[in-house]
């Protein structure tokens, strides 16, 4: 968290939606006594319109407490002036993490009548799933904003041009520019990507192209030998034949 950059940022709001999702599932799944379903919804609905709350709820307000009592309040308690900007941005970063997790509910609904015909429906919030969560910090991740690490009142664009654009509670935030990880770096603990394994094929992340960062790659054959079609003899024991294959394993330069 002291790197301050859109790294940390990321991990912050993947480890408060986290914590956020566990919690909430384990209630709704009644493995916590202190929570359970949502009961604020109960008796609501529309009846003219066929449907009406049910089911359990997803009640991601005692989640939503309980990831910023563990994860908020040890920031809070830490005092003095030195590293206030990153202070705030870890703790803005943990409710934007919060905040993915509200905004991507959703309603579920199951039909009741003759012959399945919908005429009523039960209907229930639920939480999206933590893929779909983490797909949309990625996005935010790759949007974050850039803040300046001095605190005038409240969180401000380091960007002066930008300063009259709100921050939301959404966006991630970062205070400080991430080094270059593809070259080993001990003392920030900062492996590079030389050896590492990349597929020649792929376009993303693991792709040679990206994780070599324009270095190249070595390619090199490798001999996999293993037992194969196996069948059982009566009576009794297995036969096999002994298989090889030859594989081009790629690594950065």
């Amino acid at each position: 968290c002291r790197a301050g950059t859109k790294e940390t940022a990321f991990i912050s709001a993947v480890t408060a939606a986290g914590l956020v999702h566990s919690v909430t599932r384990s209630c709704s799944a009644g493995n916590v006594t202190e929570c359970s379903c949502d009961v604020t919804l109960r008796h609501g609905g529309s009846a003219s319109e066929g449907w009406h709350w049910g089911g359990c709820s997803d009640d991601i307000h005692y989640g939503m407490a309980f990831s910023r009592k563990f994860l908020d309040v040890p920031f809070k308690n830490i005092t003095g002036k030195s590293g206030s900007g990153l202070l705030a941005m870890n703790l803005h970063n943990n409710e934007a993490g919060r905040q993915a997790v509200a905004k991507l509910m959703s309603v579920d609904c199951r039909c009741h009548g003759v012959s399945g015909s919908c005429a009523v429906k039960t209907c229930w919030k639920t939480m999206s799933s933590f893929e779909k969560i983490g797909r949309f910090l990625k996005d935010k991740y790759e949007n974050s904003i850039q803040i300046s690490d001095r605190l005038k009142k409240k969180l401000r664009r380091k960007e002066k041009s930008q300063r009259k654009i709100p921050i939301g509670k959404e966006d991630l935030l970062y205070v400080n520019k991430s080094p270059n990880y593809c070259v080993e770096d001990q003392k920030l603990g900062i492996p590079g990507t030389q050896g590492r394994e990349c597929n020649r094929t792929s376009q993303g992340p693991d792709g040679c192209n990206l994780l070599c960062c324009g270095r190249g790659y070595n390619t090199h054959v490798v001999r996999h030998v293993e037992r194969c079609e196996c069948k059982f003899v009566w009576c009794c024991y297995v036969r096999c034949r002994r298989c090889e294959t030859m594989t081009d394993v790629h690594t950065c330069k």
